[in-house]
């Protein structure tokens, strides 16, 4: 069993490295000028850009729902004491998405910008280790949370430094986002679960990945009949990829219920 394990590390820890390599490898990606231009920008009730800005509150909403299922009294959902903070970390970085995401939109440009991805970039490293500390090891999470925070917020400034000295680098923050989304799938893959919740997970990726499809066909969208934008559309399936979190903790019977959560004995990796 310990050599299988070191097997799922290996290919998780290389996978990692190899994806950091062809990034580091590749030229600096700066950030197109025309993701700014959505292709609705209706002013309603005063609001610029209205429904991109507006379709950001149910962040708020979901980020509200999901602290409550970790800390409401005698309601804490995770088994693990120090596990329930990665989650924290997830839905606190999505409520500063809701007040981010809509600065952003009121006005779009690569300033505003910078104030939308970093919280998103908080709710992907609170997502990557609240994965690694049910799959792997809580101790493992506890371990990188914090210089895995330091980095995607670094990735997120150094961005927006280069854009100002006129030679953009996304790439950082590119292996950031999709980086910690590929090794959620990974360890999902590849790591027996230890509570329940692997349906909820493969939703909340599945709405994630439609939300970005939503914003590349944005203009398209909002062409037919010019009712909604795929930009709006993508903030309302990234909140619900969000609310498929909080529906899996809250499918989990409270913390001390003699019907815990564990499928089975939680991993005893040594890491």
């Amino acid at each position: 069993m310990y050599g299988r394990s070191l097997w799922r590390h290996a290919i998780v820890v290389g996978s990692l490295v190899a994806a950091a390599a062809i990034v580091r490898a590749s030229p600096p990606v700066a950030q197109d000028p025309a993701y700014h231009q959505m292709a609705d920008r209706r002013p309603m009730l005063g609001i610029p850009n209205c429904l991109n800005v507006v379709s950001n509150f149910p962040f708020a909403v979901v980020a509200a729902l999901g602290l409550a299922a970790l800390f409401r009294e005698g309601g804490n959902r995770v088994p693990d004491q120090w596990a329930r903070w990665p989650y924290a970390v997830l839905f606190i970085g999505t409520a500063l998405t809701t007040v981010g995401s809509a600065y952003y939109h009121l006005a779009p440009d690569n300033d505003r910008l910078l104030w939308d991805r970093l919280p998103m970039t908080v709710g992907f490293v609170g997502l990557l280790t609240a994965v690694v500390s049910e799959r792997i090891s809580p101790r493992l999470a506890q371990r990188i949370v914090g210089p895995l925070l330091a980095t995607g917020l670094g990735s997120v400034v150094w961005w927006h430094w280069t854009e100002l000295r006129g030679h953009g680098d996304l790439r950082a923050y590119v292996l950031l986002q999709y980086g910690s989304l590929s090794a959620v799938l990974l360890l999902l893959f590849l790591y027996p679960p230890h509570y329940r919740g692997t349906a909820y997970l493969v939703a909340a990726l599945g709405l994630y990945a439609l939300a970005k499809g939503f914003e590349e066909t944005d203009g398209a969208i909002f062409a037919l009949g010019e009712i909604v934008s795929g930009h709006s559309l993508k903030h309302l399936a990234a909140a619900g990829a969000v609310a498929c979190l909080v529906g899996m903790l809250r499918s989990r019977p409270p913390k001390g219920d003699l019907a815990t959560t564990l499928e089975r004995q939680p991993c005893q990796c040594g890491v």
